[in-house]
């Protein structure tokens, strides 16, 4: 990787305020008179399984080094790779380092050396809306997107979409695995590479990657959070570095003094990203800041509590079934005690959206977890589902690359005192192996509207992969009290 650039120049001749908006009357949008989308007050529903598309290809080769998209635009000391993200105040904004900011405003910037004349082009970008009555415009999910063909439909239908941010909920460029695979695709790494002896940083890579996601992410900011392919082990016990490197993220401003989990607001919605691949147990430091967190959450101003991490708790998928149980077995009964709207996750890659759920059973007040670890990368789509028959793993599969294993039977329902369901699981809402994104537009206090776009429809007009009126019941949920206790 180049040696980074150390100055930056903000030209703030013009910074073009937002035109305020009166935040939706709470209750049922208008739009629904029109078009019937389900809430999810309409739920439970019945489990729907959409197979994969045989006229569609279930994965892709990594695209060369020397692809147009990852070439550079220029060469040193003129920067590239430029990126936003979010910081925990909505008054200041990440450009490689924190400056303030007004909320809601448009700036326009160079970043480089003046001293050298090496500025790069200028870009603009607005601030996030104050914490209150207003909400992000349209917020996009990512997960596991990689730097293949699938992976460029992805970003190029997410652009279309206009997003005024984006959740990265780990797995990002699969530079670990580069150098092995020779850029061909294959779905279990470990399968097909069993005597690879680290995996390996290649740092080329990460600068690919991230000219490929510049012309993105120097508009609108990024959040991430990291998955398994950033822990990139080396010598010595050295992990994650260019993940520590690359990104930028609020850790201090919101108390959690660490990049592998922390929280920000934008608008209405608390923002919490939590790390899996670091110490999640009840008496660690993550368990801590977490509860403090949700404690100090004012539902009146930020009435939305979003959570997102990478490995999926609730999966019906063979790949990682099961596989962070004992995250869900420490976490779950905080995150459900305190409210928790919707959870979003990646690490299995295809898509799938739950029922309301805690601790396996149908719960009105339990989270909407989203998987989306659909983004394109190489290791193809998951299309085996624990239920199809020969297709339930044994517990000695899916091992976690951190933590412990915590498998278990059910204790109850259809699959009492078995590893896996023998149909779709009650709490599967829906699920399909195809590659996309998603985009969360909350309208107000009570309603945010979730589409998972799936990549093939970004050439078939009006088409929608998933859709559906999430709905919050704060007099129903907040703060339940009792025990909350997770089986184990």
């Amino acid at each position: 990787m180049d040696s980074p650039t150390i100055a930056l120049l903000l030209l703030l001749a013009f910074a073009a305020s937002l035109p305020s908006t009166e935040a939706a009357a709470s209750g049922r949008p208008s739009e629904m008179a029109a078009r019937r989308i389900p809430t999810t007050l309409d739920g439970p529903f019945r489990p729907v399984t959409r197979r994969l598309d045989p006229s569609l290809r279930r994965g892709s080769d990594d695209l060369p080094i020397d692809h147009p998209r990852l070439a550079r635009k220029v060469r040193p000391p003129f920067p590239e790779q430029i990126a936003l993200a979010a910081s925990y105040s909505p008054s200041s904004i990440w450009v490689s380092w924190i400056t303030g900011l007004k909320t809601a405003t448009r700036y326009y910037y160079k970043c480089g050396d003046s001293s050298l004349m090496a500025l790069s082009k200028e870009h603009s970008f607005v601030t996030l809306p104050s914490c209150g009555p207003r909400y992000p415009h349209r917020i996009a999910v990512i997960g596991d997107l990689g730097l293949t063909s699938n992976s460029t439909s992805t970003i190029d239908h997410l652009s279309k979409n206009d997003p005024s941010m984006i959740l990265m909920v780990g797995d990002l460029s699969y530079a670990n695995q580069y150098l092995t695979t020779g850029g061909k695709g294959a779905p279990c790494f470990s399968c097909a590479f069993p005597d690879a002896p680290i995996r390996e940083t290649y740092q080329p890579r990460w600068d690919a990657w991230g000219r490929f996601m510049e012309p993105v992410i120097s508009k609108i900011p990024m959040m991430v959070i990291e998955g398994n392919h950033e822990i990139e082990p080396q010598v010595d016990g050295l992990t994650f570095k260019s993940y520590l490197a690359r990104f930028s993220v609020p850790s201090q401003e919101c108390g959690s003094n660490s990049n592998f989990y922390y929280s920000f607001n934008a608008g209405g919605v608390h923002f919490i990203m939590l790390g899996a691949y670091v110490d999640y147990n009840m008496t660690g430091a993550q368990y801590a800041w977490l509860r403090t967190d949700l404690h100090h959450v004012n539902r009146q101003v930020t009435p939305w509590v979003v959570a997102a991490w990478h490995p999926p708790w609730y999966n019906s998928y063979s790949s990682h079934y099961q596989e962070f149980e004992c995250m869900r077995q420490e976490m779950e009964g905080l995150l459900y005690h305190y409210g928790v709207d919707i959870v979003f996750s990646g690490h299995v890659h295809a898509y799938e959206r739950m029922n309301r759920v805690f601790n396996y059973a149908l719960d009105p007040c339990g989270p909407v977890y989203i998987t989306v670890g659909d983004g394109g990368n190489i290791e193809k789509v998951d299309v085996d589902f624990a239920d199809d028959n020969g297709k339930c793993p044994s517990e000695s599969d899916n091992i976690p690359e951190y933590g412990g294993v915590c498998h278990l039977n059910f204790t109850s329902g259809p699959a009492k005192g078995k590893f896996c369901w023998e149909t779709q699981p009650e709490w599967s809402a829906f699920r399909e192996s195809s590659f996309g994104h998603g985009i969360l537009e909350v309208i107000n206090s009570t309603y945010a509207l979730w589409t998972w776009h799936r990549n093939q429809d970004a050439y078939k007009e009006s088409r929608k992969g998933d859709q559906i009126y999430i709905v919050r019941q704060p007099e129903l949920c907040l703060m339940k009290s009792g025990n909350i206790t997770t089986e184990n």
